[in-house]
């Protein structure tokens, strides 16, 4: 039902913007920044030599949008320091009907969690490099796949046993639609880039 309120509200919008309402996330394509600035480089140096520091907030800045499932803080051994690593659990796209959530960032990404079923995963690297950390974050975003479309129904017609059939009794039956998997859709470059943006203003304020 809330898939369905979804598809009705989205549908409502797209009409009204065809008569020339402006909404926020109208603008905005997957990939870009909705402020059209630069893209920053990923990996991103960041000029910072504690490593805790770093981890801190890095597992801040992903806690706004992800559960973190594994983590592998960066070490020091001996003279060595080995990088460390985050992956996280996948999580549900949020449609337009959830403004207060960001993993899906504005214009073609959240339409596109609003009108279909999606959820991402991300993973982090943390590499040391010469006066600092590169963070090498990778977003991946998948697609629910189903083995019919959702609230299909199917027709049955019981059997009757008690003599000849005259008439054919019919009623049709709401069949829910089974997870068969998730479809890769490659990477969500628009939410990376607004998480290590997030990441580096932290880190320079």
């Amino acid at each position: 039902m809330a898939r369905q309120t979804s598809l009705l509200i989205a549908f409502s919008c797209l009409i009204l913007c065809a008569a020339g309402c402006h909404f926020p996330w109208k603008s905005g394509i997957a990939g870009q920044h909705p402020g059209h600035e630069p893209p920053l480089p990923n990996p991103l140096f960041v000029p910072v030599r504690d490593p805790e520091v770093l981890w801190i907030q890095l597992l801040d800045v992903l806690d706004n949008d992800f559960k973190v499932q594994r983590e592998e803080r960066v070490r020091v051994v001996g003279d060595l320091i080995l990088e460390g690593r985050i992956e996280t659990f996948p999580t549900d796209g949020s449609t337009i009907l959830e403004p207060w959530r960001k993993d899906s960032t504005h214009g073609f990404e959240k339409w596109h969690a609003t009108l279909q079923s999606l959820r991402r995963r991300a993973a982090v690297r943390v590499i040391p490099a010469d006066g600092g950390f590169l963070v090498d974050l990778v977003v991946q975003k998948e697609l629910e796949a189903l083995n019919q479309p959702e609230h299909s129904t199917v027709e049955r017609t019981p059997v009757r046993d008690d003599g000849p059939r005259t008439g054919r009794l019919e009623e049709t039956q709401e069949v829910a639609a089974i997870t068969s998997g998730w479809i890769p859709l490659g990477r969500d470059v628009s939410l990376e880039q607004r998480l290590l943006r997030d990441l580096q203003a932290r880190l320079t304020q």
